[in-house]
C-alpha cells in the first residue's frame, strides 16, 4: 500500500540543512525509508541547495560557517543517499526500517516491550539531544488511544497495522504531524496492532482524570 500522508515541507527543509534535533531527524528518516515520494523531495531540495552552494562560492559571498553547515548537509545527504538501497531491502523483511532498527537495538520481536495500558506496550528509544522523547508503541487491534492533546509537537509513523484519526487512516508508512491545537483520540484497525512510532516534545494532555494520574508513573 503506498504512502499518502507525507511530511511537511517546513520539517524536510530542517532534515536537509542538517538543522533538525536527532529525535525529530529520527522519525523523519523513518518515514524516508518507506516513503519514495518524500526521499524525490529530499533529493530535490538537496540538488537546489547544491546550486546555491556553487553560486554562493562563485561570488565569494561564503562564509566558514556557512562552509561547515553546508558540508555537515551534504554528508547527512550522502548518508541518507547510501541507506535508500539498504533501507528498501531490509524493509522487505522486517517492521523497523533502518536507521530505527539500529536506534532500538533489533526488530519488533526482539525488543523488551514495557506494558503502558490494557493490551498496549512502549520501548522507549534513548537519544543524546534531550529534545524530544523517542519510543515505539504498540496499540491492540481495535483499541483507542485515550482521547488526548498535546503540549508540543508530535510526529507519528505507522510501522505495521494502522490507525484511523477522524476521517483519516494512516497505515505503515504515513506520518502524522500534531501540535497543541489538535485534539484527537487515533483508534487502532482491526485484525493486527498498530506499531508505530512517536516523537514528543511535551507530555500529552488527557482528557481522562483517571489516565492522567497514572501518567507520570508511564512515563508519557
Amino acid at each position: 500500500m503506498s504512502v499518502n500522508h507525507h511530511i511537511s515541507d517546513e520539517l524536510l527543509l530542517d532534515y536537509a540543512s542538517g538543522s533538525l534535533a536527532e529525535s525529530w531527524s529520527i522519525a523523519v528518516a523513518t518515514h524516508l525509508a518507506l516513503c519514495p515520494k518524500c526521499r524525490k523531495r529530499l533529493d530535490a531540495m538537496e540538488m537546489a541547495a547544491g546550486a546555491l552552494l556553487r553560486d554562493a562560492e562563485s561570488a565569494g559571498e561564503i562564509s566558514d560557517d556557512q562552509w561547515r553547515s553546508m558540508k555537515h548537509r551534504l554528508n547527512a545527504g550522502q548518508a541518507a543517499t547510501a541507506n535508500k538501497a539498504t533501507a528498501s531491502r531490509s524493509s522487505r523483511t522486517a517492521i523497523l526500517p533502518e536507521p530505527l532498527r539500529s536506534y532500538a537495538g533489533g526488530d519488533i520481536d526482539t525488543l523488551k516491550w514495557k506494558p503502558l495500558g490494557p493490551g498496549a506496550y512502549h520501548f522507549p528509544i534513548p537519544t543524546r539531544d534531550g529534545e524530544a522523547q523517542v519510543r515505539l508503541l504498540r496499540i491492540p487491534a481495535g483499541k483507542p488511544v485515550p482521547e488526548h492533546t498535546h503540549g508540543g509537537r508530535e510526529l507519528t509513523v505507522v510501522l505495521s497495522g494502522c490507525f484511523r484519526d477522524g476521517q483519516d487512516v494512516f497505515y505503515r508508512g504515513d506520518l502524522e504531524e500534531a501540535d497543541e491545537e489538535l485534539t484527537h483520540q487515533p483508534i487502532a484497525g482491526e485484525g493486527e496492532d498498530c506499531i508505530c512510532l512517536a516523537v514528543t516534545d511535551a507530555p500529552l494532555k488527557f482528557k481522562s482524570w483517571m489516565v492522567r494520574l497514572v501518567q507520570p508513573v508511564l512515563g508519557i
